[in-house]
């Protein structure tokens, strides 16, 4: 079951409008089954521009009914339906914000038919109301009114019912007010992550790296991302649709790809650090640091040339070791070797690593 809605308000600023109007039809997929319109008396002025635009004056709604009054009526017709309008993200936050006000958690499934035309009927000028029932022929009566514009999205959505003739795209575009689907997909991208130690990427759906996090334990630590609340954390978990990941074997490592991956990447989300620029030296112009590589078998190598850090990467055999030239072939050179170094120099300053060879 459906209901179909359209809200006017008073226009103002972000979560501070008052509602004017309001139209709901309850749709069973094939008729409306009820309805309700109703003038509403925001407690507020109207903004002019929006007078114009609906022809609903500060005098029309004196004797309206308050918000609180239609409350219970909207509650009942919209009860374990799912609610449908063009542009629901606004519909559903007013309505939650005028509930909110009365102490009252409004919580409703949603449907927008904009993205759903998005989806199904393809290559339109525009999806704004009036221009998309224009181009498809369904009349609206009473333009920016509520009633007016609630019946056109009835007319909107049928037309989108039988175009989803997979019967998949609407049932996928649903939003549920509890957050399964983000709960799915979240639970989703953590199980291909493993409990190793490494560097972690976040995708958007371009493919785009939004964030680089890293830890002893990435599955920990993409986990522990995405129970954040904080406003950041929070866009990371809205925009991430895949996880990428190096295995990194050790700490100097996991820090190198972490640091490098912050300079090559500029990932929108990370805070953007300053780096320490004054450059250490190291006690020995020539030698290789060799730690624990990521698989049984397999070393973490990095070469130091000049007392300038020439490159790193993993080796399994003894011969690439000890020859320098191969060496330097299998390792990935290293861009800015300024702040790398620092990395190299304080680490196997304050840690043991597992051998370090002198050139």
């Amino acid at each position: 079951m459906y209901a179909i809605l359209d809200i006017e308000t008073t226009g103002g600023k972000f979560n501070e409008e008052g509602i004017t109007e309001i139209a709901i039809y309850k749709f069973d997929g094939h008729t409306t089954v009820d309805q309700f319109i109703s003038l509403v008396n925001p407690e507020k002025p109207i903004q002019e521009f929006v007078v114009k635009l609906t022809g609903i004056s500060n005098k029309m709604l004196t004797n309206a009914p308050k918000f609180y009054e239609v409350a219970k009526r909207i509650i009942e017709i919209t009860s374990e339906c799912i609610l449908v309008a063009h542009n629901t993200d606004f519909d559903y936050r007013i309505l939650s914000t005028e509930f909110d006000r009365l102490g009252y958690d409004f919580n409703r499934n949603t449907l927008c038919t904009v993205e759903l035309s998005q989806k199904l009927i393809l290559d339109q000028a525009s999806y704004s109301l009036g221009k998309l029932t224009r181009s498809l022929g369904i009349p609206i009566t009473d333009r920016h009114r509520a009633s007016g514009d609630a019946l056109a999205t009835v007319q909107l959505f049928k037309l989108l019912l039988v175009k989803d003739s997979s019967k998949t795209i609407i049932q996928n575009s649903i939003k549920y007010f509890d957050g399964r689907k983000q709960q799915q997909k979240t639970k989703d991208l953590i199980d291909k992550v493993p409990a190793t130690i490494g560097v972690f990427y976040i995708h958007d759906k371009e493919g785009k790296v939004i964030y680089v996090g890293k830890g002893k334990d990435i599955k920990l630590a993409v986990n522990n991302l995405f129970l954040r609340t904080t406003k950041r954390a929070l866009k990371v978990q809205e925009r991430a649709q895949s996880i990428s990941f190096d295995k990194t074997g050790n700490e100097l490592f996991t820090q190198l790809k972490y640091t490098i991956a912050l300079e090559v990447l500029s990932p929108k989300f990370n805070f953007k650090k300053k780096l320490k620029t004054a450059v250490k030296v190291f006690n020995n112009a020539d030698f290789i640091v060799i730690d624990k590589g990521r698989e049984v078998e397999e070393n973490a190598i990095i070469l130091i040339e000049n007392n300038e850090v020439f490159g790193y990467g993993y080796t399994n055999l003894n011969y690439q070791e000890k020859n320098l030239e191969i060496l330097k072939a299998v390792l990935t050179p290293i861009e800015n070797k300024m702040h790398t170094k620092n990395i190299i120099k304080n680490y196997i300053d304050k840690n043991k690593v597992q051998k370090i060879i002198r050139l």
